[in-house]
């Protein structure tokens, strides 16, 4: 292959893996329109609400009137909650009551995990003691540790950190463990051809490279905190976004119960934007390939 030839198809590489999108400046157009990314964001938000509203007015579920709030409903019970206390908090007193639990055990679990994961991959010795215990204990649901947690800890704080752990700590480890795994060789040997020690290639290749899989991990570790502890808020607990759901089943309010499950599912989105954003400060390095 000529050198012209491989420039161009290095090239093309390069223009194919972008970091950010080229703005498109023509004409506009209905098609356009149409086809355009924040329109479709728009139509898909109209719709499911509007599908929602439909589903609580025309009672389809055939369970009363009562089975399903519609939207501006939650937004009124959501409304009242920030005004007035339960259980000797407001919304944002659980909201933050939630918040706490999540992101101890989630800390706890990604300060264990991701060292004890890359440290598997770099050690075979510590990948043969760990990784049987692990493998062991990975396909535990964490919930099914709720019974326990309650008679080893009590139904304090504790008990829902502990599940918080558990949860979070398998995707911290895998990935962290993954990213090491998979590293190109062919980076390690370019280390090794300009001199580098091993002290080198973990620190200017296996770290790095590693970068990416230990965030898409601490993402998804995020998603499952918040499952877990709404889950052993829904156990045992008189403050969180799990006592609200508990509640509102208990007096038959539906609206209580689904602003819960929305502020829940917000909250863990605005986490793992912070978490986003952590990465992109952390790895500047990392592409994005534009039209995935």
């Amino acid at each position: 292959m000529s050198q012209e030839a491989t420039c161009s198809a290095a090239s093309s590489s390069i223009a194919n893996e972008t970091v950010g999108q080229v703005v498109d400046r023509g004409p506009i157009s209905l098609g356009r329109i149409l086809t355009n990314r924040w329109f479709l964001h728009t139509v898909s938000i109209v719709a499911f609400f509007w599908l929602w509203d439909w589903l609580a007015r025309s009672n389809v579920l055939g369970a009363g009137s009562s089975v399903l709030a519609r939207p501006h409903e939650v937004l009124e019970q959501l409304a009242v909650l920030t005004r007035e206390e339960l259980a000797e908090l407001t919304l944002w007193g659980h909201v933050w009551a939630s918040t706490q639990r999540v992101v101890i055990g989630f800390s706890i679990a990604a300060a264990i995990a991701v060292p004890l994961g890359l440290f598997m991959a770099l050690n075979r010795y510590v990948n043969a003691i760990v990784k049987p215990l692990f493998d062991l204990l990975k396909p535990m649901p964490p919930i099914s540790w709720i019974s326990i947690s309650i008679l080893w800890f009590g139904i304090g704080e504790t008990s829902k950190v502990f599940i918080i752990v558990l949860g979070t700590f398998v995707p911290c480890l895998l990935n962290a463990y993954n990213g090491v795994r998979l590293v190109e060789p062919e980076l390690y040997d370019v280390v090794r051809m300009l001199g580098g020690k091993r002290r080198d290639e973990i620190l200017h290749v296996c770290f790095p490279a590693s970068f990416p899989a230990i965030f898409a991990g601490l993402q998804i570790s995020l998603s499952i905190a918040w499952t877990c502890v709404l889950a052993a808020e829904l156990v045992s607990a008189r403050s969180g976004m799990g006592y609200i759901i508990v509640q509102g089943m208990n007096l038959s309010q539906p609206a209580m119960v689904i602003g819960g499950m929305a502020v829940i599912a917000a909250a863990a989105w605005g986490t793992t934007l912070l978490v986003t954003a952590l990465e992109r400060k952390l790895c500047p390095w990392k592409r994005k390939i534009v039209g995935l």
